[in-house]
This record gives structure tokens, sequence and C-alpha cells, in this order.
């Protein structure tokens, strides 16, 4: 008999029994993406450092600009060209301009820069302004992106492509991260073969290793196939005690209760407290194990590569981004199914559907078959979610869809 809980109070169990990650390790800036930041990130000095102009055109003081038309133009003396990457050595004077090209550093006495469309040069170094300008336009002030103290990057946050660019621009050369959880994935069955190897009659290929190895690695966490492991409690066992350096361990297939299944027995063997649960109440993916030894978290998933997949996503992947102290930041929108569906009450459904905008509403084309068919799993972008108290939804109602 399977202990089955829901989805919620699976997750809140698994969550309970594995503390947050607190190891961390410095590295490269340039290694650092897609990795969880384990300590905040202030703005040592102001950015930029310097006023700058973010238009081509003329530094200028804005109140000798005042009144300016295409009829009646303000006229300046051009005194110089700001050159890209240094500073202005002399001060800007009532009345005068001086040339400057996006990014340029803004002279002293200057509060604005003038289009270089709305400049006309008379010849020798007068120029004509036919618009007048506000203080401040077209310029970034000092410190305007970042003061100097103030933070900009938290704990927990995995690092994106622009949080490695703002850390750049900060002079950061290593950054503090938490340590990649290291998992062990273990594919169970004697009809098991791998990918190279050309099927016989009752064979199939291992897809669980490789698809769950993908997904550990889309966490931030390294994957280590471990191979497969005949329907053996011995060999299941010796398996096991094989992972004594690994910070989880995933296994798929012998997760549910028939006679041949031996993961939720060999976990209890490994030591206290053992098998934690056995059964979610969500289809597919009902038989998953979940068990603690000397504080190491063991899932059993299922075979079928939808069920293996779906309990990943709800229950594995927190973990790993919990063991990391990332924040769970999980892509949930809500969309109109297209079709009726139906659904037994008590459990929670997550059918495989396709995702896609119409106008500007969002629709799910629900993708059906069996939780062994991978081609269900390929051909969809989300899973569409049906709560456990419901008995189905109709066609044009409002859902709640999870990216994959």
């Amino acid at each position: 008999m399977l202990t089955v809980l829901s989805v919620a109070e699976a997750k809140a169990k698994i969550l309970a029994a594995v503390p947050a990650g607190t190891e961390q390790e410095r590295i490269l800036l340039t290694a650092a993406t897609g990795r969880t930041l384990a300590e905040p990130v202030a703005a040592k000095e102001d950015l930029p450092s310097f006023a700058r102009s973010t238009m081509d055109g003329f530094a200028v003081r804005a109140q000798d600009s005042y009144g300016a038309s295409e009829a009646m133009p303000a006229l300046f003396d051009v005194g110089g060209e700001i050159l890209m990457g240094w500073a202005p050595e002399v001060a800007l004077a009532p009345g005068q301009a001086m040339r400057i090209a996006t990014g340029g550093m803004l002279p002293a006495g200057s509060d604005a820069v003038a289009m270089v469309e709305h400049t006309e040069m008379l010849g020798g170094k007068s120029m004509a302004l036919n618009r007048a300008v506000a203080p401040g336009e077209n310029i970034i002030l000092r410190g305007e992106d970042l003061r100097a103290g103030e933070s900009i990057l938290l704990p927990g946050q995995v690092l994106r492509p622009q949080d490695i660019g703002v850390l750049a621009a900060l002079g950061a050369q290593l950054v503090t991260v938490a340590k990649k959880p290291r998992v062990a994935i273990f594919s169970t069955g004697d009809e098991l073969v791998m990918p190279d190897v050309e099927p016989k009659a009752g064979q199939i290929r291992d897809i669980n290793s490789y698809m769950l190895a993908s997904w550990v690695e889309s966490c931030g966490a390294v994957a280590d196939r471990r191979g497969i492991i005949p329907d053996s409690r011995d060999a299941l066992r010796a398996a096991l005690q094989e992972t004594g350096t690994y910070d989880c361990i995933l296994l798929s297939g012998g997760s549910s209760a028939g006679t041949r299944d031996y993961t939720a027995a060999c976990i209890d063997e490994l030591g206290k407290p053992g098998v934690l649960f056995h059964g979610v109440s969500m289809r597919p993916g009902k038989p998953l194990i979940f068990g603690v030894v000397n504080g190491k978290p063991y899932f059993g998933l299922s075979g079928n590569p939808a069920s293996a997949m779906v309990g990943f996503l709800l229950l594995v992947r927190p973990l790993l981004w919990q063991m990391q102290g990332a924040t769970e930041t999980l892509p949930l929108f809500r969309a109109k199914v297209e079709r009726n569906l139906s659904s037994a009450s008590g459990r929670e459904d997550y059918i495989r559907a396709w995702l896609y905008a119409e106008g500007d509403e969002l629709w799910a084309r629900p993708i059906l078959g069996q939780a062994n068919l991978i081609s269900t799993v390929v051909r969809g972008n989300a899973l569409l979610r049906i709560p456990q108290n419901s008995e189905g939804v109709e066609a044009g109602e409002s859902v709640e869809v999870l990216l994959i």
C-alpha cells in the first residue's frame, strides 16, 4: 500500500527534510552565468563615475540655449572636441560649446548636450543651435545608474547574462557562488540498454538517465549518469552504497509496488530515517519515492519518461534549487484550454500541452498520450494543471500552466 501525499504536502516534506546549501566557492566572472549568487553585491563606486553624453553633439550650458529656434538660433563658440576615454582639461565657459560623442565625459560647467542634428556649423569655430535644450538633456549624471553602496544583486539569485554585465561594470573578477550539488542518476530495469545498442525484442533504450541529467544540469547542479541497474535487489543495494560522494541520488524505474521493485526497500536498508513517503496524488508520476539517509536525499521516479519528468519538475527541481540557496521562480501562467478534459477528483493531473498566443490571449493545446510516450514530452512546451479536487475542465476555461 502506498502512503500517498498531495503534491503540496510532498514538496513541503522534501524541502523540510534537506537544509539549504551553505557551501560556497569563488569562481571567475566568465564562468558565473547560471550559478547561484551566495553573497550580496553592492556598488563600490558611483556608476557611471562621471557625467557623460548619451548623444553625438555638443556639450553646452542649457541656459545659453534658451529661446533658440530655427528662426533665431543660439550662437556658440566651439572650444574644441572631447576625445573618447579622456577627461576634458578645461571647463566650459558661458556661450561656449565642445564637440562630444556618445559616452564622452562632460566638461565642467556643462549640463546638457545639444544633438548634432539640431546644430549647424557656420564656418570657423561658430555653431548655431536651432533648438533649446533643458538641463540634464541627453546626458547621464554621475551615479545615475548606481550609487556607491547601493545593493544590486542578492544571495539566491541565479546569475543571468545581464547580471554578469553589471558585475563587470563594478569591476568584479571573482564571484562568490553556491557550490553545485553533485547528483547521481541511475536507470533500473532488465529491459533497458544504452542508446548506442540496437535493442533486441523486449528491450528499449535508456531515455530517463539522459533526460534527467539534462534537467539536473539546467538547475545548475552536476549530473553523473551511473548507468543501468538490473532488476536485482543486491545490484541496486550495491550501486546505492557507492554513492557516498554525491549530494543527491535519482533513480528511475522501480518505484511502483510490484514484486520486482526494490527501490524503497533498498533506501530503507541504507540507514535512517529512510523512506519518508511513497506515493504522490498526481498523474503521471504517482508512485514517486522520497527518502533521506544521513541527511542525503534519495528519489525514486517512475520509469515512464513523462512521469519521471513531471516528478522531477514538481519535486526534485525545487530541492536542487534549495540546496544551492536559490530563490525558486517557477514560470507559471494562466491559459485557456482548447478542449474539454476529464480528471479524477483527489489527484492533480499534469497534462502535456503546447502553449501559444492568439491575439492577446494565451491558449493551451493538450497533447494526449500515455506516460511512456516520449513524443508527448517533446511536442509540448508546458504542463497543464488540473487541481486535485476538480473533475475536469471545459474548453475555454482558464487553467494554470507550467513552462517546460
